[in-house]
């Protein structure tokens, strides 16, 4: 994908594409997320950024599952749970519904650190070392019509790395805010009849801007179960156990799509801007939001001469997005950006 040296130019959106906001929301198993830095946790689809985002991007040396071990409540309210032993998403949930007794499929995306249905803190492809996990399970389906009177619905997409894709963000005076009646967490099971368990969230978001505008259309979602008076049972909840082996506790457990997961230091701090410039990107672009995706596009971009070389190291990694050429060199740009420590 040869780009060369020019003056970089937004193209038209690809997919359900919202306006790139000043300020940030975002997620990094930081979902996920993306799985997905900063406060979120990074959003993930059936082979979302932990399992299908990442074919060319090889795995750390191999070495000794960490068990580590990590608490754990369903999100409306539970007693704590212990989980251990995984190294990617789905593992997670199966451990998820070990603990508690219930299908991992139930297992709609977890939050870190907060029971509430917080997009901010999205579990995605890191876990901190001390983060304590909150599941929120399927609860009530609803089906709907939309009137798509404009071309925009507002929605943006994210996805939680085991086949679920749902509503990350939705934009104030949107279509969508209007009927409130789909909010975020809504799980999207289909789409006019067509079934999407299993879609990545970027089909997902490409599908709802190729509906034609002026038709209504329906959608099944599933909202995730509310917590009411639940909210006095967190207060003060436990910390990971994390055993001598970890010192000051400072680290995040990484999951990878191949290979076991690592214990691996805090992102730096051009880490951690490049990511958010790049998801805040990937939103503007492709309407969804990813921190693993955007996590991964840095690293494979940050030690990278030229645009032309990270064109063509990107298409290895993940050339099943084919991204085109201006957003490329856009996100060539913010890594670069924030090298120099630019806002």
């Amino acid at each position: 994908m040869p780009l060369g040296i020019g003056r970089r130019k937004k193209a038209p959106p690809l997919v359900e594409s919202e306006e790139a906001e000043p300020a940030r929301a975002g997620l990094n198993v930081d979902g996920w997320e993306g799985v997905g830095g900063g406060g979120g946790r990074g959003g993930l689809g059936e082979q979302g950024p932990l399992e299908g985002l990442q074919p060319g991007l090889p795995p750390p040396p191999l070495g000794l599952r960490p068990r580590l071990t990590f608490h754990t409540q369903l999100a409306h309210g539970s007693p704590t749970g212990r989980i251990e032993g995984f190294s990617n998403v789905r593992e997670l949930y199966a451990k998820i519904g070990e603990a508690f007794a219930i299908p991992p499929a139930e297992v709609m995306f977890c939050t870190l650190n907060t029971h509430k249905v917080d997009m901010e803190k999205l579990l995605g492809g890191q876990i901190g070392l001390e983060d304590f996990i909150f599941a929120h399970v399927k609860g009530q389906k609803k089906e709907v019509e939309v009137f798509k009177g404009e071309e925009g619905l507002g929605l943006t997409i994210t996805d939680n790395g085991a086949g679920y894709a749902f509503v990350k963000r939705i934009r104030e005076g949107s279509v969508i805010q209007q009927m409130q009646v789909i909010n975020v967490g809504d799980m999207i099971e289909s789409i006019n009849g067509r079934d999407l368990i299993g879609s990545r969230h970027y089909e997902v978001a490409k599908m709802l801007k190729e509906l034609p505008k002026g038709q209504t259309f329906r959608m099944k979602l599933v909202e995730p179960v509310r917590a009411f008076d639940m909210v006095s049972q967190r207060a003060g909840g436990a910390r990971s156990s994390l055993g001598a082996q970890i010192g000051t506790g400072r680290g995040t457990l990484r999951l990878w799509a191949k290979g076991p997961a690592t214990v691996e230091e805090l992102p730096s701090a051009f880490e951690e801007r490049a990511v958010e410039k790049v998801d805040d990107l990937l939103e503007s672009y492709m309407g969804i939001r990813d921190k693993e995706l955007a996590a991964t596009m840095v690293e494979v971009g940050k030690d990278k001469l030229h645009p032309d070389e990270f064109a063509e190291a990107l298409d290895e990694t993940l050339g099943d997005f084919a991204f085109p050429d201006e957003f490329v060199f856009d996100v060539w740009g913010a890594i670069g950006d924030a090298k120099v420590g630019l806002a």
